[in-house]
C-alpha cells in the first residue's frame, strides 16, 4: 500500500483525547474518528479540542458517523428523521477535518420486518437526503457493509452496492472484518475496486470481534491480493486498543507492504 494504514477504536470513544498520540507512536499515519461518545462532532468545544490535538500529533482524518440507538430505515418517522439530521450535522463538522464519512445503514426493527419494501425506500431516501448533504460538504459519504445479524441492511455486496449505486455523493465503505462474520471475503475482495474507503480487523468468522490481525480466521491472502491490485485509498485499521494496534500493524507492514 501506498501510505502507512489508519487507527479507529470504537471502545475509546469515552477515553480523554490524549490517547491519540499512541496512534502517531504506533506508527499510523491517521485516526479514523467515532464521532460518539466524547466524539460526537455536535456537541460544544468538541471540534476545537480535535483540531487542536490532530494538529499536534500530525495525524490524518476520517470521521466514522454516529450510529448509537440511531437507524435510517426505522419506520418510526421522527426517529428516521432525527438519524439523517445527526448524520448530515456530522458530515458538515467532518468536512473541517476530511472529505470522508462513513456511516452505517440502516436495520430491521420487529415492525419492519414486516413491511421490508418500505424499509429498503426509507433507507435509499436518507441516502439520498445524507448524498445531497455530502455533495455540498465537498465529502463522501460511505456505507458500510455489516456484520452477519440477520436484522441488518447491506451485509453482501448485491445489496450494499444495489443500496448506494447512482446517489450523488455517497461512496462503500467495505469491511473485511464485517464480511467475515458472513464467510464472504472473497466476494468483497472481487468489488474492492468500487470501494472508497476500507476497513479491516480480525475475528473468527461468528461475531464482530475487532480482534488484532492475524488473531482470528481473517483469509489475508485474499484481502492482501485484492487491496494490493485494486485498491488505491485510505485503509483503516479497527481495534481494542493501542497494544492491539502495535501488533496489527506489525502484521500489516508484513502483509501488506
Amino acid at each position: 500500500m501506498k501510505c502507512a494504514p489508519y487507527f479507529s477504536s470504537s471502545a475509546r470513544v469515552f477515553d480523554d483525547i490524549s490517547w491519540i498520540s499512541g496512534i502517531k507512536d504506533a506508527g499510523f499515519s491517521g485516526w479514523e474518528i467515532v464521532a460518539d461518545g466524547n466524539y460526537r462532532l455536535d456537541e460544544k468545544g468538541v471540534l476545537p479540542r480535535i483540531e487542536e490535538a490532530v494538529a499536534s500529533t500530525g495525524l490524518r482524518v476520517t470521521v466514522h458517523a454516529p450510529y448509537a440507538d440511531l437507524n435510517t430505515a426505522t419506520l418510526n418517522y421522527p426517529i428516521w428523521c432525527e438519524t439523517v439530521r445527526q448524520i448530515c450535522v456530522c458530515i458538515e463538522k467532518a468536512a473541517t477535518l476530511t472529505d470522508c464519512v462513513t456511516l452505517h445503514p440502516g436495520y430491521l426493527s420487529p415492525v419492519g420486518k414486516l413491511l421490508p419494501d418500505k424499509v429498503w425506500a426509507l433507507q435509499k431516501e436518507a441516502l439520498l437526503e445524507i448524498g445531497r448533504c455530502a455533495q455540498d460538504c465537498g465529502v463522501t459519504a460511505c456505507v458500510e457493509n455489516m456484520v452477519g445479524v440477520k436484522e441488518f441492511l447491506c451485509q453482501v455486496p448485491s445489496e450494499l452496492f444495489g443500496m448506494t449505486d447512482g446517489i450523488e455523493g455517497i461512496g462503500v465503505t467495505i469491511d473485511f472484518g464485517h464480511a467475515h462474520t458472513k464467510g464472504i471475503v472473497a466476494a468483497f475482495a472481487r468489488e474492492v475496486a468500487r470501494a472508497t474507503h476500507v476497513h479491516i480487523h480480525d475475528n473468527h468468522g461468528s461475531s464482530d470481534e475487532h480482534l488484532s490481525l492475524e488473531s482470528g480466521t481473517v483469509p489475508w491472502k485474499i484481502v492482501r491480493d485484492a487491496l494490493g491490485r485494486d485498491y488505491h485509498g485510505i485503509v483503516v485499521i479497527e481495534g481494542r486498543s493501542l497494544e492491539e494496534a502495535r501488533d496489527s500493524i506489525s502484521v500489516y507492514r508484513r502483509w501488506f507492504t
